[in-house]
């Protein structure tokens, strides 16, 4: 499962105790987060070597089926950001690489990541091994999210679906047609779906995932969202 569920479930108690398509390139956007890499960022970047960004989208009726009261599980929500992690092709990956500042206010990546303590999380574990600022990064994340198309039949989900991942991919790949159908992956915990992860160069161009590993059960239960 590709690491996902067991990293959902180790900061569980973290967000408990908190409470809390175009090729994007070229884009101003990316072009504004490249500037702001500070020079003891790009030191961390030369002693964190990475390839491409994995970019996990976590199916929170899953996770709110055992964590109920979570923050984002009031609302019901589908696909959400867990995060986007530098890694690297042969199946490595780094984190923890330093303690640098966070984002100005956590809560204004909400709209994508359930709450302001896995937004914390996320950057000291994963976004301070990139060249970027905080803020900078989390821009990235967005945009990346924007620019995935998430499938009709997995919008607004109010009854318990059975899917093998082969179709959940054939579905993402139909949805999402200038991605590589390899640049997605399927993520399963216990036969259950619990995230769908998109592999990502750099520069957010979606890639082929090489080292990726994806759910090889037969089929899949896919918990609804209310």
């Amino acid at each position: 499962m590709r690491l996902a569920l067991r990293r959902w479930i180790a900061i569980a108690a973290l967000i408990a105790m908190t409470g809390c398509g175009p090729k994007p390139s070229q884009t101003a956007e990316f072009a504004q987060a490249q500037s702001t890499a500070s020079p003891a960022a790009a030191q961390a970047q030369s002693r964190a070597d990475y390839d491409f960004y994995l970019l996990n989208l976590s199916w929170s009726p899953e996770f709110c089926s055992t964590h109920p009261g979570s923050e984002e599980c009031a609302a019901h929500p589908g696909l959400i950001v867990h995060g986007m992690w530098p890694q690297r092709d042969d199946g490595t990956y780094p984190e923890h690489c330093g303690m640098r500042p966070g984002p100005r206010d956590a809560r204004a990546y909400t709209d994508m990541i359930p709450n302001a303590g896995l937004v914390r999380h996320e950057w000291q574990t994963h976004g301070t091994c990139t060249p970027y600022d905080a803020d900078a990064y989390f821009s990235l994340i967005r945009r990346a999210y924007r620019a995935v198309h998430v499938p009709a039949q997995l919008q607004h989900v109010d009854h318990e679906l059975v899917l093998p991942p082969v179709q959940i991919l054939d579905a993402f790949a139909a949805a999402n047609p200038s991605y590589p159908r390899a640049a997605f992956a399927v993520s399963c915990g216990n036969n259950r779906l619990t995230a769908v992860e998109v592999c990502l160069a750099k520069d957010l161009t979606p890639q082929a995932c090489q080292s990726v590993r994806s759910c090889r059960a037969n089929v899949v239960r896919v918990t609804p969202q209310q």
